[in-house]
């Protein structure tokens, strides 16, 4: 049986809003780990409501960016969710700091599974929203599963593109990948003496002069008071080294053009991964028989940690008119 430790104070890095209830729930995945989610409901509200999960960043927990996110779309109406995903934050799921797309797409598959059963949720009306490498998560469910509705998905990446071709497919060669899998292998070799997990590092601290300027952004949210947490993978150690291994042989979005229910991508056109977003959204579109509920919206000015947090650049009107539109 695994130890399940919740916080039950409010430890977000984004104020409490007076017009919403929240609390901690738990539901299990597919693989029987527990995951703990953060529920956000309208205080006044008639009848059953649409319901929205939420996840993200990557290396995130909820108590940053999903959970500024669900508690924003609770605001407006919606019951929503911001989870932990398997082996991270609250989440239960060992050894720690390991990720998969199965895990992943999995966590989103039995949140929804959790808001379905929920009295006061109309089961007919469920969304998603992923945020960063969760945005790509997101898509990656939307292939799959068809009780969604409207899927969102916020300055996303595809990880797996990154794991495979790294930044800008700048180590797109045989050569390249099998540097990385000879590394990957030696540090299995590592690990397996040591008994532990090697972790890859979060976001680097203090930063170099010379250090690109995304990673600056991510410096600015991850590592200050603005969206520094202490569970947060990216704010401290970061993810187990060896979880890169089985994501560089992996494609998503093998089956976007397929999803017929509504997707919303939304970029910044100054985010280092705009590039990401676009190709994804292209690639949904190309050849589709479903195109009229999908949308490719550009945030001008916008950078990739910009629509982390920033509520004055995030569309949130955009976000809830698509969602109701379409659910």
């Amino acid at each position: 049986m695994e130890e399940i430790k919740i916080t039950n104070e409010w430890d977000k890095v984004f104020p409490l809003s007076k017009n919403i209830n929240h609390k901690k729930v738990t539901f299990k995945n597919h693989f029987g780990i527990t995951l703990v989610a953060d529920m956000y409901e309208p205080k006044e509200y008639n009848g059953k409501l649409p319901a929205l999960a939420v996840c993200g960043p990557y290396g995130a927990v909820k108590e940053q960016s999903s959970g500024l996110y669900a508690e924003e779309m609770a605001k407006r109406g919606f019951l929503t969710i911001a989870f932990d995903p398997s082996f991270t934050g609250e989440s239960g799921g060992n050894p720690r700091y390991m990720t998969s797309f199965d895990f992943n797409v999995e966590d989103f598959q039995a949140s929804v599974d959790y808001l379905i059963s929920l009295d006061n949720v109309d089961s007919e009306k469920i969304g998603i929203i992923g945020i960063c490498g969760w945005g790509g998560i997101a898509l990656q469910t939307a292939c799959i599963d068809t009780r969604i509705k409207a899927t969102i998905c916020i300055t996303m990446y595809d990880m797996s593109r990154i794991a495979g071709n790294g930044y800008n497919d700048s180590q797109d060669s045989e050569e390249a990948r099998y540097k990385q899998r000879v590394s990957l292998n030696n540090q299995r070799n590592q690990d397996y003496k040591t008994k532990e997990y090697a972790l890859a590092g979060g976001v680097i601290d203090p930063l170099p002069d010379d250090v690109a300027d995304f990673i600056k952004d991510y410096h600015a949210y991850y590592k200050t008071s603005r969206g520094y947490h202490n569970r947060s993978l990216n704010s401290n150690g970061g993810w187990a080294i060896q979880t890169n291994t089985s994501m560089m042989n992996v494609r998503l979005f093998h089956y976007s053009n397929e999803i017929r229910n509504a997707v919303m991508i939304i970029h910044g056109d100054k985010a280092h991964s705009y590039y990401m977003g676009k190709d994804a959204y292209d690639n949904m579109i190309k050849d589709s028989n479903y195109t009229s509920n999908k949308e490719f919206v550009v945030i001008p000015g916008a950078t990739h940690t910009d629509l982390y947090d920033q509520k004055d650049i995030i569309p949130f009107d955009k976000i809830e008119n698509f969602i109701r539109k379409n659910i």
